[in-house]
């Protein structure tokens, strides 16, 4: 058996990664809870072991790049897992009451992936439970699941947004 490949660098989104590069890397698909460990084995898409190897910490994005001691690129997939998937009734509600679906998920700190149309989170049924009685649409998925970092969380790296100016995250 090969010995075991080990990445101890995670580039988030690849930033200054050629295109190129990032198209040709192999994959490691991974749920959220093996991406919020900075620790953890896995197996990339051409079957060989990883050994990740990251700072105390670190929280693992679909879309970044892992970089291996060998050189090699390992481009993250976040994994489909079961979630929640949160919308507002459309018959009887309005978009509002998915922002205080989040303060309510928001005040029992639980990771939640914000969309403009949707909430998610993972399954549980006392929160469903609340948040339909909140008259809010909770439907089981299995789909990719991508919570908030916080206000003190996420990559901690500066970077541009579209609008053009850069915004350092990091204070």
């Amino acid at each position: 058996m090969p010995d075991m490949l080990h990445a101890t660098r995670c580039i988030p989104q690849g930033q200054g990664l050629a295109p190129v590069l990032l198209n040709r890397a192999a994959t490691v698909t991974l749920d959220w809870d093996q991406r919020q460990k900075s620790r953890f084995d896995c197996e990339d898409s051409q079957g060989r072991r990883i050994g990740v190897f990251l700072p105390r910490g670190t929280v693992v994005r679909g879309g970044d790049m892992l970089l291996a001691q060998d050189g090699s690129l390992l481009k993250v997939v976040a994994a489909p897992q079961p979630v929640l998937r949160i919308t507002h009734c459309r018959e009887h509600g309005s978009a509002f009451d998915l922002l205080r679906a989040a303060y309510h998920l928001g005040n029992r700190h639980v990771p939640i992936e914000l969309q403009p149309d949707h909430l998610k989170i993972e399954p549980d049924h006392v929160l469903a439970d609340m948040l339909r009685q909140m008259h809010l649409v909770v439907q089981e998925a299995r789909e990719p699941f991508e919570p908030e970092a916080g206000a003190y969380g996420g990559h901690g790296h500066a970077h541009a947004h579209a609008h053009g100016h850069p915004h350092d995250h990091s204070h």
